[in-house]
């Protein structure tokens, strides 16, 4: 240690120091920018404290009553130097505050972290911000000079061997009227700390909101200011213009467009804390990362902590935005966040307060919510798949593509025009709408004026897979288990006729020539025009996710059902050779039956060779005949 040995007291660390600092450098602490955060908080919260104290005593800001922070690099003397006119430390606070860690040691402040409920006091108490600057420095020099005392005081480490404290030199005392100087002896991996821009990159990055001003000194000792020092979501809503808004949007999410809506409020009461999220028009590049991640900014009184705190479910990852906490620890460490019960009640009153925001303009500004959802709505559903107990809002917010026309519609559109006898709410799943909309599948539905909703999007095939209703209707697949539109009266009454065929006869023998490709055969009530398609049964996938799961190889392998359209005349022709004992020909036209179906569901048929010549063989036929 340097410094007069005569007047310098020496403190030994205990052993579990080493282990502390080396959880604290490689657990909380991911990347060197934080020690700057950090060393900026404790000067923040030092120029906070005298401003309060100043309250009663006046008389503490009489030297100087503009409180600022001063960051200066010495590029020769490779130092950094963290300076402010806070409330400063004594001797003993410097030991307390600075030291602690000799006195609690790892076990302590493990205990700490465990039992504290709130975790308000950690950083002073065991100085963990503090130490995070070793991360960066192979010895630090703090100078402090507490308001309303005579004396200054330095502290000296090297980190490992422990620290001293001394009586400040009259040159350091001079340089330290009030309040506290650290000196940084930065490492030589570290230099980059010593350039101007760096150090507005990080300020900005993370101490841009501090609301005192953050000064960067120059080599000719020229200060100017190189942070907002405004914290716009902690300002009063009336004093916020719209252009204010957009300007802080396009500079959190780093976008370039207009936000479609803005939320800003604060929370108060067991906890504290200030939001302003901002749901964009334009989805974010990153939208489709497959680590689905939100990317809402969490500070805590005003310094910048994480936006990887997950804030908001995955399926509103679109949201962009800030949440200002009074209450976390400012040390809190990635696994913290996924544990701590205060961070949990945030994320729930942020999902159900940006959810009711949604809610309110889809029903007071349609065209405003229209354009979110044709940015959003395939990530907005994913919740339908994974939030249970929003389900139901979020199924009234959804906008589906029907056969009804060419505009979305929502389900509460779709119950007010349910027809006569129906109590379902009928959906196809596929791959695009214009293909849905020629699916054989609909038949029956159509020739009852029945709307149908077409599901386009790949998670549609998710969500669907769990039992939905919607006002008391539930959701039923086209193309999965059986349908019985009897009681829904046909549009055109000569339509309904009965089979004159065999049909548990006809559907005998498809299913007797087709074996183990199809698990069932039967008479559909789903087809009024086309001979055939495919179905799954009730207890199986429905075919589109069996279909998205199998180019993933994760298909089940389960074989579909092979419906017949009794009346259609390729069915009738197969029941005449059936009757006629021509076994060859039944064969031929079950296996036309069932490639028609997977060409129809725009799937290819196992054997594509054995379709054509099948086909080819009836063409020549039919030409030989006529």
């Amino acid at each position: 240690m340097n410094g007069d040995s005569g007047t310098a007291q020496a403190h030994q660390f205990q052993a579990e120091v080493a282990e502390l600092l080396n959880l604290m450098v490689h657990s909380v602490y991911s990347e060197t920018d934080v020690f700057l955060r950090e060393l900026i908080s404790n000067a923040s919260d030092a120029c906070d404290k005298i401003r309060y104290e100043a309250i009663s005593r006046p008389d503490l800001l009489a030297v100087d009553d503009k409180l600022a922070i001063r960051l200066k690099p010495d590029a020769t003397a490779k130092t950094l130097t963290i300076s402010d006119n806070g409330i400063g430390m004594d001797r003993q606070e410097l030991v307390d505050n600075l030291g602690t860690l000799a006195r609690s040691g790892t076990k302590t402040f493990l205990k700490g972290l465990k039992e504290a409920k709130d975790g308000l006091g950690l950083i002073g108490q065991f100085g963990v911000g503090f130490y995070s600057a070793f991360m960066v420095a192979d010895r630090i020099e703090v100078t402090s000079h507490r308001a309303g005392t005579s004396e200054a005081w330095v502290w000296r480490s090297k980190g490992g061997a422990g620290f001293e404290v001394a009586p400040a030199s009259e040159e350091q005392a001079r340089r330290v009227p009030r309040g506290t100087e650290i000196v940084l002896h930065l490492k030589e991996d570290a230099a980059r700390y010593l350039q101007p821009f760096e150090l507005e990159r990080v300020v900005r990055t993370y101490s841009d909101h501090i609301l005192f001003p953050i000064e960067l000194v120059d080599d000719k000792g020229e200060a100017r200011q190189i942070n907002a020092a405004s914290a716009l979501w902690q300002r009063a809503k009336s004093e916020v213009t719209a252009e204010d808004y957009t300007q802080a949007y396009r500079s959190i999410a780093m976008a370039f467009d207009e936000p479609a809506l803005t939320l800003h409020y604060k929370v108060e009461g067991r906890q504290s804390y200030a939001v302003l999220l901002f749901v964009p028009t334009t989805p974010p590049f990153d939208l489709g990362d497959p680590a689905r991640k939100g990317r809402v900014k969490l500070y805590v009184r005003r310094v910048y902590i994480t936006d990887d705190a997950d804030l908001l479910p995955a399926y509103l990852r679109f949201v962009r935005g800030v949440v200002d906490s009074e209450d976390l620890p400012l040390n809190i460490s990635r696994e913290m966040l996924q544990n701590n019960p205060q961070v949990k009640q945030i994320r729930n009153g942020l999902a159900s307060r940006v959810i009711g925001e949604l809610e309110s303009a889809a029903s007071k500004e349609p065209e405003t919510y229209a354009k979110i959802w044709n940015a959003f709505g395939p990530v907005l559903k994913e919740g339908l798949y994974e939030d249970h107990e929003r389900r139901g809002q979020l199924l009234a917010l959804a906008r589906f593509a029907t056969t009804a026309g060419d505009t979305l519609r929502s389900l509460k559109d779709y119950v007010a025009d349910l027809k006569p006898n129906q109590t379902e709410i009928y959906y196809l799943a596929g791959e695009s709408a214009d293909r849905l909309r020629s699916n054989p599948k609909l038949e029956a539905a159509r020739a009852r004026g029945i709307e149908v909703l077409l599901l386009t999007d790949p998670i549609d095939a998710f969500w669907t897979m769990m039992p939905q209703e919607f006002d008391g209707k539930p959701l039923k697949s086209l193309s999965q288990g059986d349908i019985d539109f009897g009681a829904i009266p046909l549009l055109n009454k000569e339509e309904e006729k009965g089979a004159s065929a065999d049909d548990a006869a006809i559907a005998k023998a498809v299913k007797e020539s087709l074996g183990d490709k199809v698990a069932e055969v039967r008479a559909s009530q789903r087809l009024t025009e086309s001979a055939a398609c495919l179905v799954a049964s009730a207890q199986g996938r429905d075919r589109e996710l069996e279909r998205l799961l199998a180019r993933q190889n994760r298909g089940s392998g389960t074989k579909p059902i092979l419906e017949l359209n009794m009346r259609h005349e390729l069915v009738k022709a197969l029941d005449a050779a059936r009757v006629g004992g021509r076994q060859e020909e039944v064969t031929d036209i079950a296996n036309l039956l069932l490639d028609q179906a997977y060409i129809l569901d725009g799937e290819v048929p196992a054997d594509p060779a054995a379709f054509a010549r099948r086909l080819n063989a009836f063409v020549v036929r039919g030409l030989k005949t006529s």
